[in-house]
């Protein structure tokens, strides 16, 4: 196959990943008006688990007692990027909408690049300094909706705020991520999807059981999420990063707020000039603060860059490198 071919290919799958995660989000807000966020999330990766440890044994053959000697990190994994990230998502898509849930997801790349810095010593340009505080700016705006004075007076809505506890989980394991050992991607995903189940499981009984869907929206909205976020995306997106330097794919993610922008439009659903300027902002000071990485300057583009972004599934491995998120 020739490289052009092989490019083109690439870039294709990389939108076709943030196509689905953005899907995640619009599909996400109807899935939870049936389904509670603790079912939901169980349900999620309950179904992947098997499809994603097939694929694993298929394409990766990983050694499995290696694999076995990584509990303590595809634990703590699965708890910040499974569970402390899926469920506060889910959670915030029954306060908020899809579009400003994911306004506030793109600020995830600075906020990881912030704490690199601060955990792991890695080097913050003046650009990337600058990068981050205008991404923070442009989540105010979002956050506020125009009006920053409210943020003193009025403090954040449910949503937003459990957004915020969701990228924060998510920096969590981008960081983690960075410490542990290197293990096959998929293989890393389809652990991390079953650690969750076996944890949630016990609380979901506790509850009375898992809130099944009931309704062909509602199983239909499970299925797509199952299918495309939490598997079909992660595939594309580990596939694209074979020709595409992690850097480069990077930027990519950036699509999501547009794709999810553009579904919101499309569904007829309310939007702001706050929201549309805020998130051009935000998107904007993730560039800056990744610019040389989005140039394909630099030996390692850093976490925020690609690596550990902030879009479910994207675990690039981790240091598993499963790409991505």
């Amino acid at each position: 196959m020739s490289t052009n071919r092989s490019t083109w290919l690439a870039v294709a799958a990389l939108v076709g990943a943030t196509l689905f995660w953005a899907g995640n989000y619009v599909i996400g807000q109807r899935a939870v008006e049936a389904i509670d966020p603790l079912s939901l999330v169980l349900l999620r990766w309950a179904l992947a688990f098997a499809p994603l440890l097939v694929i694993a044994q298929l394409v990766e053959r990983p050694r499995w007692r290696e694999v076995a000697r990584a509990w303590p990190w595809l634990l703590a994994l699965s708890a910040f990027g499974i569970v402390g990230y899926n469920l506060p998502l889910y959670a915030a898509l029954e306060h908020t909408d899809a579009f400003s849930a994911s306004l506030v997801n793109a600020f995830n790349p600075a906020l990881i690049t912030l704490a690199a810095a601060v955990f792991l010593r890695e080097r913050l340009t003046p650009l990337s300094v600058g990068g981050v505080l205008i991404a923070l700016a442009g989540v105010l705006v979002v956050l506020s909706d125009g009006d920053l004075g409210s943020l003193f007076h009025g403090g954040f809505g449910t949503g937003e705020l459990l957004m915020l506890v969701a990228i924060t989980a998510w920096t969590a394991y981008a960081i983690v991520g960075r410490l542990g050992p290197r293990l096959p991607p998929v293989t890393s995903t389809a652990v991390q999807s079953g650690v969750a189940v076996v944890v949630l499981a016990p609380f979901s009984l506790a509850s009375g059981g898992p809130e099944l869907p009931e309704t062909g929206a509602a199983l239909g909205s499970l299925v797509f999420i199952v299918v495309f976020p939490s598997v079909l995306s992660y595939l594309l997106w580990n596939h694209a990063l074979t020709v595409v330097p992690p850097g480069r794919a990077g930027v990519f993610l950036n699509l999501i707020t547009v794709f999810t922008a553009v579904f919101t439009i499309l569904a007829g659903e309310p939007w702001t000039a706050a929201q549309v300027v805020g998130g051009a902002v935000v998107i904007g000071g993730v560039v800056l603060t990744n610019w040389k990485a989005f140039r394909g300057t630099g030996a390692d583009p850093g976490p925020a860059a690609g690596r550990y972004s902030g879009s479910p599934g994207i675990a690039e491995g981790s240091k598993a490198r499963s790409s991505h998120e």
